[in-house]
Formats: structure tokens, C-alpha cells, sequence
């Protein structure tokens, strides 16, 4: 059973709880415990059920059809994580409605958010981000994608990869070179929708963990003035506010994908037959079980806190959120590292949850800002905080 005393943590109201019990129960009841044979449907499956049970409404702010006034990054962190332990495309897919309309929610004109931001919230519309490209991952102001202006609008020439959703998305946020300086300063962000003339999805991308993934590929694709998402000139900035948000739940995702390897551990101890005892009363055992409680109970204080200092103190978290998904992600690795050595020869079989867990785990590692990534930001806050 899931540890859940961590809820009486000060970090959270009574709100929160309540989302927590909720979310549980309707988990228990409408996620399954495999891999779908068509991914593309079971996440517009996915979508759809998680608009019609509300829990889409908390990736708006209130005045789209969501709960809150503003994003509150506990409640997402809380979702996400209750999310990855059940069902890691039911992760994938709530997150991406989040991450896919971050931008318009925090900086979209008021049509682009009445346009598409209810649509998220119901599960009508699904969202996509594009940021990375094929010739630059974490190095966004190294992009190459140009959206070159035109009378009219903009002319949108590249290509973009790794794109979560892509080929699944009825829209998505791509972040494009329009000159104003080199560099990160001359980015825009820019909202495209599917189906578009010059827009090419159709290359598909196959991961360990099988997820919608797609190559994006721009040639000569006309945007109204109307696509451009805030200022022009301000894209890199806005992807990294949007990220500040998001980064924290992709430590919580994290953390559920622990508590559920720790979860599977234990019962594995429990019951597994050692000599003439139990794996349980095995002392590595022990040990190994030690590990993995002080690494998932870390993370969680990182990952909530960082959460709290974002929804509370309302200040920007980029040092805290760092660390909570550096922690969280590469701490969770190694629980779940544990969790297949002792299930033996079982836990490298396909379709055993902590062999799947191994596979999901990996891409949260690398993807909205490695591990190396976090490493340098939490240094820069160290070292302009000492000198200070």
C-alpha cells in the first residue's frame, strides 16, 4: 500500500487532499496496467476521459474553464504523480495538455486563450510543445527553425523533433527564429495548428517507452500575424517561464514512478520464498528497501517543496525546481534499479510492471532540461547566491 502520510505535510490544504483521495479512487477504477497496441488511440482515449472526469480543468486558470485562478503547481504535481504510479501514459497524456497550452495560459492574447484553452480543459483539443530541433536539445538559442516575416504574417521554414504528441496534436506552441537578436533574445513563440498546409508529421519516432512521438517538418507554412504568442522576440523567455512551471511535475511524475517500484519491491519481499524464510528478512534486502524509502521520501520533499515556494511564496522556483527534478529523476532510476534486481530474472520480463517502469523512467532524465542541465542552474543559483 502506497504510503500517503506525506498529504499531511504542511505544503498542502485541505484542497489538495481531497484531490489526492479523488484522484485515487478514479485511477483505481478507469487505468489499466499494460501497454496499449495502439498508443495513438489509448492517449486520445486518455485525453478524452480525463476531460470528462475534470481533472484537465487544472492544466487552465479558472477564467478558461479550469479550477484555479492561476496554475497551482501542487495540484499538477499531486496529479502527476498519483497519475505515474497507475499508468504512465495517463501521465504523458495529462502533462502534455499542461505543457501543450503553458505558453497561451501565461502568455496567449485573449482570443488564443477563449480559442483553444476550454477545449484543453474538456479534452477536445490536444496540445503539443516544440521546442527541441534536430541539431539542438538543450541548447534552445542554438535554434534553427525561422519564421520569417511576411505581409500578413509569417513564413515558417524547419524542423522540430522529439515532439510529444506530435503527429496526435490538434495544436502546438512552436518556438522559431525571427531575428530580433542572435541567439536566445530572436525567438517567438508561434501557435500552430494541425493539419495546416506545409506542415509534415507524419515522421513517427519509437521510444522505449512507447509515447506519440514525432518529427515536425516546416516548409514554407504560412501564419497569420494572429499565430504570434506575446511579443515577438520574447520565445525563449517564454518557454522558460512555461517550463518553471511544468519542471516540478516532471519531478513528481518521478516520484510516482518510485512509489510504485518501492511498492512492487515490498510486496516482492513479502512473499517471495528465501531458504527458509522470506527475500524480506533478507538483510541486503533491508538495505536495499532502506534506499529506496530515503530516495522516494526526498524527492517528495523536494519536488512539494519546490511546488510550494512557486503556488505560496509566489516567486520564481527555478533553483528549487531544478533540484527537485534532478533529485527526483535520478534518484527514481536507481529505485527502480533496486526494485528489477530483486525480482530477479522476473524484472527484465516485458510487461512486468517494474520492467516497464525502467523504461519509462529513463526520458524524464533528459527531456525539459537533463540532468546536466539542472546541475549547472542549481550551481548558478549557489554561486550568485555565495557571492551576494
Amino acid at each position: 500500500m502506497t504510503d500517503r502520510a506525506f498529504l499531511d505535510w504542511p505544503f498542502f490544504d485541505d484542497s489538495h487532499r481531497q484531490l489526492a483521495e479523488k484522484l485515487e479512487s478514479w485511477c483505481a477504477r478507469e487505468l489499466g496496467d499494460g501497454e496499449p497496441a495502439d498508443v495513438d488511440a489509448a492517449c486520445r482515449d486518455l485525453v478524452r476521459k480525463l476531460g470528462e472526469a475534470g481533472w484537465l480543468r487544472y492544466c487552465v486558470p479558472a477564467a478558461y474553464g479550469g479550477v484555479h485562478e492561476a496554475l497551482d503547481v501542487r495540484s499538477l504535481a499531486l496529479i502527476r504523480e498519483t497519475l505515474a504510479r497507475h499508468d504512465g501514459l495517463a501521465d504523458f497524456a495529462f502533462a502534455m495538455q499542461g505543457l501543450g497550452s503553458g505558453a497561451i495560459a501565461l502568455f496567449g492574447s485573449e482570443a488564443q486563450k477563449q480559442a483553444w484553452l476550454p477545449a484543453v480543459a474538456r479534452g477536445e483539443k490536444i496540445a503539443a510543445f516544440a521546442l527541441t530541433e534536430p541539431g539542438s536539445g538543450s541548447d534552445a538559442a542554438a535554434i534553427e527553425t525561422e519564421a520569417r516575416e511576411k505581409k500578413g504574417g509569417y513564413v515558417l521554414n524547419g524542423a522540430k523533433t522529439y515532439i510529444s504528441n506530435g503527429g496526435i496534436a490538434d495544436f502546438t506552441i512552436v518556438f522559431a527564429r525571427t531575428g530580433e537578436a542572435p541567439g536566445a533574445k530572436g525567438l517567438s513563440a508561434f501557435l500552430v495548428e494541425s493539419g495546416s498546409p506545409g506542415l509534415d508529421d507524419s515522421e513517427r519516432i519509437h521510444a522505449i517507452a512507447p509515447h506519440p512521438l514525432a518529427t515536425l517538418r516546416f516548409e514554407d507554412m504560412h501564419l497569420p500575424a494572429s499565430a504570434l504568442i506575446g511579443e515577438r522576440g520574447r520565445g525563449f523567455q517564454q518557454a522558460m517561464a512555461t517550463l518553471d512551471v511544468f519542471r516540478t511535475t516532471v519531478g513528481a511524475a518521478a516520484l510516482g514512478f518510485a512509489r510504485r517500484a518501492l511498492d512492487e519491491a515490498t510486496r516482492r519481499a513479502l512473499t517471495r520464498r528465501l531458504g527458509e524464510g522470506l527475500l524480506a528478512d533478507n538483510a541486503i534486502t533491508q538495505a536495499k528497501l532502506a534506499e529506496m524509502v530515503l530516495d522516494v521520501e526526498t524527492s517528495a520533499l523536494l519536488v512539494y517543496r519546490a511546488a510550494w515556494v512557486r503556488d505560496v511564496q509566489g516567486r520564481r522556483n527555478s533553483r528549487e525546481a531544478a533540484l527537485a527534478k534532478l533529485h527526483a529523476t535520478d534518484s527514481a532510476q536507481q529505485v527502480i534499479d533496486k526494485a528489477v534486481q530483486m525480482f530477479g530474472g522476473l524484472g527484465v520480463t516485458r510487461g512486468v510492471p517494474v520492467e516497464r517502469l525502467y523504461r519509462e523512467i529513463r526520458a524524464l532524465r533528459i527531456y525539459e532540461g537533463a540532468s546536466e542541465v539542472q546541475k549547472m542552474v542549481i550551481a548558478r543559483h549557489h554561486l550568485a547566491d555565495y557571492r551576494a
